[in-house]
């Protein structure tokens, strides 16, 4: 029997296909351009390769084809005849969490892994910000994906995919230091994974390295093509930093050639929305003039690409956009019909956003403190979710409370907080 990078079983007789799947892995794994071409081409010469059909449903999944990665995971399920213990596990994982069952797919997981732990397809599902732990929605779980990852870390050794998502749960818990030692080992290893760069990316956010930062994305994208799903959050990243040094020209260009819906080749909806909707608010946060049109063109885009609630990180993002443009119709339904694990504290939020965009900033902050509490279960990144913080801050500052901004931005994110003195 053939094996993966990672020593498990594929059920294939064909040594072509599992050199394809093994190549389609590492892409995966490493977020690099045209991810399901591998999985296609093992396919094309094993029609029967039922895992090869779970890597293209996860492929599919992770640049935001949910119809192509629900018709690949449906196909697979009818190749299970024959295959081993482990791929019929994570074939059954895979489809939970297709259809949406974000619970019992986590729980799946956890099962899956005690059996498995070096199966990286489902190790991933659940190892980054936007895994199944990360939109559990559920209090602590930045801690829980550091638990459930320092659970395999035995299994893993050091291996650079591994790597990448500790150094991210270690970030993401205040512990910095050793993240950069971790991630610049996993970048050692493979200098081109654009999960590691970005990993790379939030421990210099959290730093406050801005200008090593702009440096950095500056030279690591030239060698990753715009056609990979990092590429355009990566620019967000840059353009972000870019903005903070005053460098507003070179934040609309970063904004146009890689973010925006029209630009961002091979970004999942959700990270288009997200970035483009968060740059555009921090952006006039910071004093710039955006343009009504651009606004409009983000809140259409949400509309289009997420009509119904249900994650309410994408769902905050979503707000904003809608609060900003002046589709108070688009920002009901997300107040009113909030849905997900963390629907509790969406309706504050995007009341928040919708109070700023009329000026309100008593009431904005109102809005806004009440979600203030426990904003990881809105999911996303820490630095993706000062956006609640800058905005709650801006509220503040607006009503010339500036001491009490600046305390409690001291308090909560001393990494923003130079902006909020007093």
């Amino acid at each position: 029997m053939f094996k993966d990078r990672y020593g498990n079983g594929l059920t294939t007789a064909s040594r072509s296909a599992a050199e394809h799947y093994q190549t389609a892995l590492d892409r995966l794994l490493a977020g690099q351009p045209q991810m399901d071409v591998g999985f296609l081409a093992a396919i094309d010469v094993d029609p029967g390769f039922a895992a090869a059909y779970a890597g293209l449903s996860r492929a599919r999944q992770t640049v935001g084809d949910m119809a192509g990665a629900q018709s690949a995971i449906a196909k697979a399920q009818t190749l299970t005849t024959g295959v081993n213990e482990r791929e019929a596990s994570q074939i059954h994982m895979l489809a939970l969490m297709m259809r949406g069952q974000g619970a019992a797919a986590l729980q799946a997981v956890y099962d899956h892994m005690d059996r498995f732990p070096r199966d990286a397809v489902v190790a991933q599902t659940s190892s980054s910000i936007y895994g199944l732990i990360g939109f559990s929605g559920q209090p602590g779980r930045e801690a829980q994906a550091l638990a459930f990852l320092s659970r395999l870390a035995p299994h893993y050794g050091d291996d650079w995919w591994f790597a990448s998502q500790y150094a991210f749960a270690l970030c993401e818990t205040g512990q910095l230091k050793e993240a950069g030692k971790v991630i610049d080992a996993s970048l050692s290893r493979n200098p081109g994974n654009a999960h590691g760069a970005h990993v790379r990316s939030h421990v210099l956010y959290e730093e406050g390295e801005v200008a090593n930062g702009i440096a950095y994305l500056k030279s690591w994208l030239q060698g990753y093509g715009k056609e990979g799903v990092m590429h355009g959050h990566l620019s967000w990243h840059q353009a972000l930093w870019t903005l903070q040094i005053g460098d507003v020209d070179g934040m609309w260009s970063l904004l146009d050639d890689a973010v925006t819906p029209d630009a961002a080749i091979g970004g999942a909806p959700l990270s288009v929305l997200v970035d483009t909707a968060s740059l555009l608010h921090r952006a006039e946060l910071a004093g710039v003039d955006v343009p009504a049109e651009r606004w409009a063109a983000i809140s259409a885009f949400a509309s289009a690409a997420f009509p119904k609630t249900g994650n309410a990180f994408v769902d905050m993002h979503a707000a904003v956009a809608h609060a900003m443009a002046g589709d108070n119709a688009a920002l009901s339904r997300i107040v009113t019909a909030p849905a997900g694990p963390a629907a509790d504290l969406v309706p504050s939020i995007a009341l928040g956003f919708q109070d700023m965009a009329q000026g309100n900033w008593r009431s904005a902050a109102t809005h806004l403190r009440a979600a203030m509490a426990d904003t990881a279960r809105i999911g996303g990144s820490r630095a993706q979710r000062d956006l609640v913080e800058h905005s709650l801050l801006a509220c503040l500052m607006r009503q010339g409370r500036k001491a009490e901004a600046g305390e409690l931005a001291a308090l909560r994110r001393p990494v923003i907080a130079d902006g909020y003195v007093a």
